[in-house]
């Protein structure tokens, strides 16, 4: 559209919301590229976090799922016959953000979790199993190596700075 008809003083104007504009966009970009590249840093730190359970064994974790008869509820990548409609897929399950929609998904609530899923949510419908400890730890190993990509807001900041708030 041309600008000839209108007075010189207008165009001056255009001309400075225009540049103002480009500089909030860019500024804008720049804070947009500076937190994705934070939640990117965050994500491996915490994808190398979670792939990790100090002491755990990932196989022994796969084999007491099939012999703790998980799978009578749930889906277990990796575990012969473990197709239950019960309880949700366990698919990706170190993707997911909450466990049960209640607690984050990190280690030690996994652990707790596992072992007695009533202290944690009084109206679960999961049993407790009568799993150990140290094969509470192996089976959070497994489940957590079943997709490791963490997405969603608890990726965004590092535990530590969320309790120091």
């Amino acid at each position: 559209m041309r600008t000839a008809w209108r007075p010189v003083w207008w165009r001056t104007v255009l001309r400075k919301h225009a540049a103002a504009t480009l500089h909030g966009r860019s500024r804008w970009i720049a804070h947009l590229a500076l937190l994705a590249t934070l939640a990117a840093s965050g994500c491996r730190e915490q994808e190398a976090a979670f792939a990790r359970i100090p002491g755990a064994d990932v196989e022994r974790g796969r084999a007491i799922i099939a012999t703790a008869g998980c799978g009578a509820c749930h889906v277990v990548p990796g575990v012969r016959g473990a197709r239950g409609l019960v309880g949700p897929p366990l698919t990706s399950f170190g993707a997911r953000a909450y466990i049960a929609g209640r607690v984050p998904n990190e280690p030690d609530a996994l652990v707790s979790w596992l072992m007695d899923p009533q202290s944690i949510d009084s109206l679960t419908a999961m049993p407790a199993v009568g799993l150990d400890r140290a094969e509470a730890r192996d089976v959070a190993a497994y489940l957590f190596s079943l997709g490791t990509t963490r997405r969603g807001p608890p990726a965004l900041l590092p535990r530590s700075w969320l309790d120091a708030l």
